[in-house]
């Protein structure tokens, strides 16, 4: 009798357990609405259009992310360093943006699989003294990074000598800073330093073709969310079979496509 009572408690504890690890993704389907972070401007990832539109390459596959739910998507616009507490506030059930999930990051919140790779990158604006990455390596060099980035890190073992400046805001305040010479040399996500530049006229920005590291970028959710972010690998994995994340990433970080449309 005793056995037979403490397996219905086991069976009773598993159904609680199993229960708790759905929960999110049953909160999205009553709620309806699929809760989602993005950089308030951080093209080509993330931006608000000349229609007035929210789009962007990760934009899109949040997107993607809601129809395939079945449900509807409402974006929460944060600074990149509000992204993470967003997230872990409960204001968001999951973020996307292009953030390396580094291990620091994520004691905190919850990566899926990456979703492309790619790079730290240095600018410049052309026709100025530093025409080089050494050139930014001089004692003083004022450089512009993101407040909370991984670029701003980089940065600092890089430059060593240099005074790194952080903006606290999205990517094109970077760009903003060395195109006022409020900084001589700019470091970021190199697809963003691509995408972002061109709001610019055409040869504002010297991109210099180092790349720092080759660094994943992935999307997040929270660590009690575990059914969301097996659903979000599979997600991943499903529309790279089907072509439709290489499509996505084509036309919004490996061409210029996207600039006439938006």
């Amino acid at each position: 009798m005793n056995h037979l009572k403490s397996f219905v408690i086991s069976i009773g504890l598993i159904g609680l357990s199993f229960s708790a690890s759905a929960g999110t993704l049953d909160d999205i389907q009553k709620r309806g609405a699929l809760r989602v972070a993005v950089q308030t401007q951080g093209p080509p990832f993330s931006m608000i259009d000349k229609n007035g539109e929210r789009t962007g390459s990760s934009v899109e596959l949040a997107k993607l992310m809601a129809e395939e739910m079945n449900v509807k998507i409402e974006f929460l616009d944060f600074d990149w360093d509000g992204l993470l507490p967003a997230l872990l506030s409960g204001k968001a059930d999951l973020l996307v943006a292009d953030m390396t999930p580094t291990l620091a990051r994520a004691t905190k919140v919850a990566f899926t699989q990456p979703f492309m790779y790619t790079g730290t990158a240095v600018f410049t604006k052309a026709g100025t003294d530093f025409t080089s990455v050494d050139d930014c390596k001089a004692p003083g060099a004022r450089i512009a990074v993101l407040l909370g980035s991984t670029g701003e890190k980089t940065a600092k073992s890089i430059f060593p000598d240099a005074d790194i400046k952080s903006y606290k805001g999205g990517g094109p305040l970077i760009l903003d800073a060395v195109n006022s010479g409020q900084a001589d040399c700019g470091m970021n996500d190199a697809s963003a330093i691509k995408g972002q530049a061109a709001d610019y006229p055409a040869g504002t920005f010297t991109i210099m073709p180092d790349l720092f590291g080759k660094e994943p970028l992935a999307f997040a959710t929270r660590y009690d969310a575990n059914d969301l972010l097996i659903w979000m690998n599979l997600f991943l994995d499903q529309i790279e079979l089907d072509n439709r994340l290489q499509t996505n990433l084509d036309y919004w970080v490996n061409s210029d496509q996207w600039k006439a449309d938006h």
